[in-house]
């Protein structure tokens, strides 16, 4: 009986090391670039104080920023649906008796999401326009905007992507964090791209001294100047796509599906504008944006609709009604 369960855990141990892989190589760039970068150029090639300072106390506060939004990233884990979207049992049992009567298995659903908050229902199935979205995985009837995650085995609130360079889905609950990740991974690279090149031109200028000199560092601060070069490229336009996201109220995975409501599918259906779009991530605290702590709207679970926008803008007076579910 041993046999068995020591395989299951070597099996479990090399999946989670294959999965961090992608972390593990950020990191190992990151730890070369910061002896490339503090120790070859801060404390051994700029030799006046008055730049070595500045250089490494700007360096350290982004980095630090930087660490910060990327562990919290991978270590927070995404939120799953709440306990009343589970199907009971006995309810499960009656859907899954006889999975060639769709009818019937419509109708059970329907039955059980009377009171549940949905808006959105399912793209896949062209003969009951209407239907519940529903995991059979995860037993749960699905909330708006959320999606199994094949990788995390569960279903995942707003959900954006699986990421494997933080090895954790992109979701409601870390969704801020991973934009700050990228804001600074491409800030940090900017910098350091901005305050190596006058040393890489330096190094090819044959009218000056660097150019013969010991090459040992030279390499390293040639080296970390193109990594960061290119790093900053592909960050920039994943950075650039994600804010366009923000701004639409839009995940990656409704950019190429977009949900669908009761009137048809519609990519605008959770748009409330960019500055409520933005402030459903960020919170409403501006001072506390630029840091990774959660400060995100909602619950993850309802969200506003692009047409209750437009019809509390016309009555006023009830703007803090709450929202009916569509029952079907």
């Amino acid at each position: 009986m041993e046999a068995p369960s020591s395989k299951k855990l070597c099996c479990t141990v090399c999946v989670h090391t294959v999965k961090s892989i992608p972390v593990i190589f950020i990191l190992c760039i990151l730890a070369w670039s910061y002896y490339a970068y503090v120790y070859h150029l801060c404390l051994s090639r700029v030799t006046s104080v008055e730049m070595s300072v500045p250089y490494l106390l700007v360096y350290h506060i982004i980095l630090v920023l930087f660490l910060w939004s990327y562990f919290k990233t991978i270590f927070t884990e995404p939120s799953g649906a709440p306990p009343n979207f589970r199907l009971p049992e006995e309810v499960f049992e009656e859907f899954n008796r006889n999975p060639i009567d769709l009818s019937r298995q419509s109708a059970i659903l329907r039955d059980f999401a009377e009171n549940l908050p949905i808006m959105t229902f399912t793209n896949t199935n062209e003969h009951f326009f209407s239907d519940i979205r529903f995991c059979d995985k995860c037993k749960i009837v699905k909330p708006d905007r959320s999606h199994h995650c094949s990788v995390c085995r569960k279903c995942v609130l707003k959900m954006d992507h699986h990421c494997p360079w933080v090895n954790n889905c992109v979701s409601y609950s870390n969704y801020k964090y991973f934009i700050l990740f990228l804001a600074y991974g491409l800030l940090m690279c900017i910098y350091v791209a901005a305050t190596t090149v006058e040393y890489v031109i330096k190094f090819w200028d044959i009218t000056t001294d660097m150019r013969i000199q010991d090459g040992s560092y030279k390499i390293h601060i040639i080296f970390l100047f193109f990594i960061a070069s290119m790093f900053s490229l592909s960050l920039f336009s994943l950075l650039a796509y994600h804010i366009y996201l923000v701004s639409k109220n839009r995940t990656t995975l409704e950019s190429f599906r977009p949900p669908k409501f009761l009137e048809g599918s519609d990519k605008n259906g959770f748009n409330l504008g960019c500055c409520r779009n933005i402030r459903e991530v960020f919170g409403k605290e501006v001072l506390l944006w630029p840091f990774p702590i959660d400060t995100c709207l909602g619950d993850g679970v309802i969200y506003p609709l692009a047409s209750d926008l437009k019809s509390n803008d016309s009555v006023r007076q009830s703007s803090n009604k709450s929202r009916t579910p569509f029952t079907v």
